[in-house]
C-alpha cells in the first residue's frame, strides 16, 4: 500500500469563509431571538444561546444586545434548564419552578427590547 493511500477516501468537512460562517451564526442568532419572541423555545435557553452565540458573529464583545443575554445567562446558571434537566428529581424540578418562572419574567424585562433588536439587525 502506498503512504496516504488508506486516506483517499476520507470525506473531509466542507470548508467555509470567515464571512459564511458568520453568517450561519448569525441566522441562528435570529432564529433563536424569534424563537423566544413567539414562545418556541424555553426564553432562558434562548438567552443561554444567545449568550454563546455572542463572539461567534463578528461583533464587538461588548455589543449590548448580546450582553444582556450574558447578564442573564449567568443570573440563571444555577437553575435546572435545558437538558440538564433530566439530571435533576422531579421533586428538585418542582421545587426550582417558581423561581424559574420567575426568572423568566426578569430576564423579558431586561432583555426583550436586545432580543427584537437581534432579529431586526440580522434579518437582512
Amino acid at each position: 500500500m502506498t503512504p496516504g493511500a488508506r486516506y483517499t477516501n476520507v470525506k473531509h468537512p466542507m470548508k467555509i469563509s470567515h464571512e459564511e460562517y458568520l453568517e450561519l451564526k448569525r441566522k441562528r442568532a435570529v432564529e433563536v431571538a424569534a424563537g423566544m419572541l413567539d414562545g418556541s423555545i424555553h426564553y432562558l435557553e434562548g438567552a443561554i444561546e444567545l449568550s454563546s452565540l455572542r463572539f461567534e458573529v463578528g461583533l464587538p464583545e461588548d455589543d449590548k444586545d448580546f450582553l444582556a443575554f450574558t447578564g442573564v445567562s449567568s443570573e440563571t446558571d444555577h437553575l435546572p434548564i435545558g437538558s440538564v434537566r433530566q439530571h435533576w428529581s422531579q421533586d428538585a424540578l418542582n421545587r426550582h419552578e417558581p423561581e424559574i418562572q420567575k426568572s423568566i419574567k426578569w430576564a423579558k424585562e431586561v432583555s426583550l427590547s436586545e432580543c427584537k433588536s437581534i432579529v431586526e439587525r440580522f434579518n437582512a
